[in-house]
């Protein structure tokens, strides 16, 4: 990265050149008059003092201003500089960051929430740093940013990034014996790449409450295949039998959904036996009731993942139809889609030529086998659409026949 391009990397660079500059310096001068009198006034050579001077105004006032003057400015050119960091630029977007035990969360001015910190390049972004139950530290050293998120407390740090990478984010404060995995990134997109990226999403087909997990962060600390981590994994919980510890007395209880919510609501109330109670409660400014409910419903294997609707002109797209197909009704090397279901084609079959008004069978004849129907005018030079599947060929039927 070029640091000249990064404000805020810049301003503490330059003052820990500044300092460690005449730090150097300092300690080079020194060290070198120190070993000038140690031999050129060793006992061997001078056993007696032979200088009678008891004092100097000039040194002595210029050993006690300089080094004053040196740390005023230091102080100076540090204070100025930690300003630049504190006041956010205008534009800059603004973005909540939560920490807790043991992830990192991103919200969006648009309601998104990721576990990675997306951000366009060269735009100031405005970091809004809070905790749900200890203290943490967001540390971006490629931008040298470090702020602690204090429980109850709103701080702030802000950066700029010069060019599209990923940067690393730590916890840079010791909060448990998940500390070390607390870390996640930074992902500066180019304008482009970002417009895309913030675009509302389409649908995954994953089930509500496994996006809510990897939105809070919970698969950094709980497994969903059933491998051991810090805490219990998620895997297959409905009906299993669970092991508590409650008010000091151990009980036994069997997983359900009244528990799943304890769980998740008070968690600190039945602790799992091997496991330490370092869970933070999720409240409904975390997680509100729908999402909790969703969540739970993922867990006991209540939650079906919906198939996302196909998007045909999408599929046009990454299909290269619309390298040979026009879609504004321009002549090109293949018949233009515009209109396409609402005229007649003349085509050549078996050295004929017929006229059929284009319906779904002749679009599906034109996917599948396009060697069979050959429009008049055009080469016969289509590939058979045959990589597709059925419904994704229905969703083009459907969408040419709209136009």
């Amino acid at each position: 990265m070029n640091q000249l391009n990064n404000p805020t990397a810049q301003a503490v660079d330059n003052v820990l050149i500044y300092i460690f500059g005449f730090s150097l310096i300092l300690l080079l001068g020194i060290t070198v008059v120190t070993i000038y009198f140690v031999v050129k006034y060793r006992r061997s050579k001078y056993p007696e003092p032979t200088s009678e001077v008891d004092g100097s105004f000039w040194l002595e006032t210029i050993w006690t201003v300089l080094p004053i003057l040196i740390v005023l400015t230091m102080f100076w050119y540090g204070w100025s500089n930690y300003v630049g960091l504190r006041e956010i630029p205008q534009d800059a977007l603004e973005i909540k960051a939560t920490a807790r035990m043991w992830s990192w969360q991103f919200e969006y001015p648009d309601g998104r929430k990721t576990s990675k910190l997306y951000v366009p390049v060269n735009k100031p972004i405005k970091v809004l740093l809070y905790s749900t139950d200890v203290l943490h530290s967001f540390y971006v050293p490629a931008f040298r940013i470090k702020r602690d998120t204090v429980p109850g407390m709103e701080t702030y740090v802000w950066f700029q990034a010069p060019e599209p990478g990923s940067y690393h984010i730590f916890c840079a404060e010791y909060c448990g014996v998940g500390h070390a995995d607390m870390t996640t990134s930074v992902e500066a997109l180019s304008e482009a790449d970002y417009a895309q990226w913030s675009q509302p999403l389409e649908p995954t087909g994953d089930p509500r409450g496994l996006i809510v997990l990897n939105e809070q962060g919970c698969i950094g600390c709980h497994s969903l295949d059933g491998s051991d981590g810090i805490a219990p994994s998620l895997f297959e919980l409905a009906g299993q039998p669970r092991q508590l510890d409650k008010d000091g007395q151990t009980i036994e209880i069997t997983i359900d959904e009244d528990y799943l919510k304890r769980a998740i609501r008070q968690p600190e109330s039945e602790i799992v036996q091997g496991y330490d109670p370092m869970m933070s409660p999720y409240d409904e400014a975390a997680i509100n009731n729908e999402d909790l409910q969703a969540v739970v419903d993922f867990l006991l294997g209540k939650a079906i993942a919906t198939v996302p609707a196909l998007n045909a002109a999408q599929l046009l797209e990454e299909n290269g139809c619309l390298g040979c197909h026009s879609s504004d009704g321009s002549e090109g090397i293949a018949p233009t889609f515009k209109g396409i279901g609402q005229r007649n084609v003349t085509i050549e079959r078996d050295g004929k030529e017929i006229t059929l008004k284009v319906d779904a069978e002749y679009l599906r004849r034109a996917l599948l086998e396009p060697e069979v129907d050959m429009v008049k005018g055009y080469a016969p030079m289509m590939p058979a659409a045959d990589y597709l599947s059925p419904e994704e060929i229905d969703a083009l039927i459907e969408h040419l026949l709209q136009q």
